[in-house]
């Protein structure tokens, strides 16, 4: 493809996710789909409702052991469902505190705090600044980030960690909208084109349909061990690009250990503790141990089709044929699929694109 095809092309995949997350009105309440997340189930979570709604009975708890987002479970919680979500992003786990957490918030500091670092404006360099400013946000949008992570570590010991949580998770949103990045932070974009001012939305706070929910940052294999649900969903990456490197960023400001970054892209350089068995070659072995060691009524695994249709780091490191063969270790597997579009930046045309949902019944 042209560069200037290219191009206009990635222009036109900004516009549409505009219009699918951004909130509708300026002073609108922050959502929890209002970010883009490299697998998110966002556009297809009717087709993960019927499935569950059509063929799952009694299903009053439901665990997602890679949560992303969370907008899965989100789903299943705004349904009166209780929901265990674990993620082994520390980035992820504090956005699953301002959403899933019934720890009570002072929304009244929350919002004169959010509305006062909106209206800064900040002249001195700091960490974010010296590090990811004319790369991966304007100069001022980069100095703004280092200020504002800086004062909710200030304000830390008047907050309950819930209130932090849903600080930096407004921040970490908002720092989305503007980075000069197609998505992700694997790399920044050559030319320095998101100019839009940094501004921090208030997150919507639930909290009373929040109650016996619970939030873990664990390796998922170990948490299946100790949990119960009974509806597991399962949605691991499958392929070689970890998330790790996609989020380093928003790791490194969720963390704030101001640690050294190394390479062009800036990345922390011990992300050892964030690395996953199921971006590598031991991705059948981690599948079969989690799913033997899951106690619930339903396995359910979300699942596309890629295989060997994209370029090699996003090929599938778990086939189809022993996804399935795994599951009917456990019980009765049923297959749903739906046409799904993938994003692929204008790289690779992908025909005959599926998301593929493994529903297991659990023998009991």
């Amino acid at each position: 493809m042209r560069t200037e095809e290219h191009r206009e092309l990635q222009q036109t995949i900004r516009r549409k996710e505009g219009r699918v997350f951004a909130p509708a009105e300026p002073d609108a309440r922050l959502q929890i789909k209002n970010r883009r997340y490299l697998g998110s189930k966002y556009k297809l979570l009717d087709f993960i409702r019927k499935v569950v709604q059509e063929h799952c009975r009694g299903v009053d708890t439901v665990a997602d052991l890679f949560g992303g987002t969370g907008v899965v479970a989100d789903l299943f919680n705004r349904e009166g469902k209780t929901v265990i979500v674990n993620d082994i992003l520390y980035s992820n786990y504090l956005s699953y505190w301002t959403w899933f957490s019934d720890e009570a918030v002072d929304e009244a500091r929350i919002e004169e705090l959010i509305a006062g670092w909106n209206q800064a404006r900040i002249e001195e360099d700091n960490y974010v600044s010296r590090h990811f400013g004319g790369t991966y946000f304007t100069e001022e949008n980069a100095r703004k980030i280092g200020y504002i992570r800086e004062q909710i570590e200030e304000q830390a010991d008047r907050l309950a960690f819930r209130e932090k949580a849903v600080l930096i998770t407004s921040l970490l949103y908002a720092m989305d909208k503007v980075a000069n990045t197609v998505g992700h932070y694997d790399a920044y974009r050559r030319k320095l084109d998101s100019l839009g001012p940094l501004r921090l939305l208030v997150p919507e706070i639930r909290t009373a349909g929040n109650r016996g929910n619970r939030i873990f940052q664990e390796d998922a294999n170990a948490l299946a061990r100790r949990i119960r649900a009974d509806l597991v969903y399962i949605d691991t990456p499958y392929n070689s690009r970890q998330y790790g490197d996609a989020y380093h960023l928003l790791e490194n400001i969720a963390e704030w250990k101001q640690p050294e970054v190394t390479g062009v892209a800036k990345k922390m350089a011990n992300r050892a503790h964030l690395k996953s068995d199921y971006c590598t070659m031991k991705a059948p072995q981690a599948f079969a141990d989690l799913i033997a060691h899951i106690d619930g009524k339903y396995i359910l695994v979300s699942y596309n089709n890629m295989a060997e249709k994209g370029v090699g780091r996003s090929n599938a490191k778990i086939s189809e044929e022993e996804i399935v063969g795994v599951l009917r270790t456990r019980g009765k597997v049923r297959i749903f699929e739906t046409d799904f579009q993938v994003y692929t930046t204008g790289k690779t045309n992908i025909d005959d694109h599926k998301e593929i949902l493994y529903l297991c019944e659990i023998d009991r």
